[in-house]
């Protein structure tokens, strides 16, 4: 089978790009002029991208495959902030303050990126202000949305606070099995990644699963996750609100 030609690959970066919101007001012709300057690498499951208070300050686009982003206390714990996917980007920050990174990057499956140098990429923002204007609008949303959701989380107690986030999962990746009932995860976390989503231990996490599985709510096969009963698992955890009032429980640390 023949290779594809350079400018065959550029052209598909350029078509993987407009699809990226970052990067959707830029031109056609500005694209072509910045993909250029993009590199793939392909890091191999559970491969570490970056860590956190690394120097390195590329921005990364998710091409295929998910990352997982965690921060680790002084302790040594765990608490995973995020995971991204298809068309999400990772490492603004960096780019633009010039801080170390806040946070570690892992790969959950086989993943391929994009990355480009920040002096390239600051480059780009200052000959092209759709680009600036789109970088402002996804700093300053992401801000807002850590913002919003470290005050929702904070209404549940710990148990309400793993299902909310399983939830909010199920509505970017989950696969429908059953409509509006069943649907399936399959972001190939151990039930130690499960317990660093909320700061708690795995013990926890392995009984909690359990309950749930028995009481026909949500199950755990081999990294998978499985909403069992969408309706009735909303409910569960919006009955865990009461179950807060007043204080207590874990906070999330994001």
């Amino acid at each position: 089978m023949r290779s594809p030609s350079r400018q065959e690959v550029l052209s598909r970066r350029v078509a993987f790009l407009k699809q990226v919101s970052l990067f959707s007001d830029v031109s056609e012709a500005d694209l072509a002029a910045l993909v250029d300057d993009f590199y793939p690498k392909e890091f191999s499951k559970d491969e570490i991208i970056f860590r956190q208070g690394d120097t390195s300050r590329e921005l990364y686009l998710v091409v295929r495959g998910k990352v997982r982003i965690f921060r680790i206390s002084p302790a040594g714990a765990e608490t995973t902030i995020a995971i991204y996917s298809t068309g999400d980007v990772m490492g603004e920050f960096a780019v633009v303050d010039s801080e170390p990174r806040s946070a570690t990057a892992k790969a959950i499956e086989a993943t391929d990126l994009l990355l480009m140098p920040h002096d390239k990429f600051l480059q780009h923002m200052r000959h092209l202000p759709d680009l600036a204007l789109s970088m402002t609008k996804l700093l300053s949303s992401r801000v807002r949305w850590t913002a919003a959701f470290a005050e929702t989380i904070a209404q549940y107690d710990a148990a309400g606070r793993l299902l909310h986030i399983l939830l909010l999962y199920n509505e970017q990746f989950g696969q429908e099995e059953e409509a509006g009932k069943r649907y399936v995860l399959d972001l190939s976390l151990n039930q130690t990644d499960l317990a660093s989503l909320v700061g708690a231990r795995r013990e926890w996490v392995n009984r909690l699963l359990r309950d749930w599985q028995k009481r026909g709510l949500v199950a755990y096969e081999a990294g998978k996750i499985i909403i069992l009963d969408l309706p009735r698992a909303q409910a569960e955890r919006d009955s865990r609100i009461e179950a807060n009032v007043g204080g207590g429980g874990l906070v999330v640390k994001i």
